[in-house]
């Protein structure tokens, strides 16, 4: 099954990626490998997605949020690939910070809802390393910021 395929069965429509926020750009390509920027957790109405694991976001929310990050990152993805995202080689590794307490420890389960999506999407070669990192604040207030590094074919 392509990556479309895998996209249309999950019932997942890709959007254009976001405008820069600031000084920086959305992707950047070196040789064979592209890196993402951070994208931060969105609502499907578009609304950034406010809070704080451990405060008044659980894990399972926070998971849903990190799912979405993935979605707006595969729509990144396809343009840093010229609109195929069959040309994706290897998801290589996914960073994501999450906007919680500091007893709050399942930064890796929240994270999870990203990775799944990916390995869901590209099967094997959507396997990743991956670090979960809990942070004080994320822009505007999000609760979840996920960057992703890939290897182009």
């Amino acid at each position: 099954m392509s990556v479309y395929e895998k996209l249309k069965s999950l019932d997942i429509a890709l959007k254009a990626p976001a405008t820069p926020a600031a000084a920086y750009v959305m992707h950047v390509q070196t040789g064979n490998t592209v890196f993402l920027s951070g994208h931060i957790a969105k609502k499907p109405d578009g609304a950034v997605w406010v809070g704080q694991l451990g405060k008044n976001i659980d894990t399972a929310e926070g998971k849903q949020a990190a799912r979405a990050v993935a979605i707006d990152l595969l729509g990144t993805l396809q343009e840093a690939c010229g609109g195929d995202l069959n040309r994706v080689k290897r998801i290589v590794k996914v960073m994501s910070l999450v906007n919680s307490t500091p007893d709050f420890t399942e930064q890796h389960l929240v994270t999870n809802g990203a990775s799944e999506l990916l390995g869901e999407v590209f099967g094997d070669a959507g396997k990743h390393a991956r670090s979960a990192f809990g942070v004080a604040q994320i822009p505007l207030g999000a609760c979840v910021e996920i960057e992703l590094i890939a290897e182009l074919a």
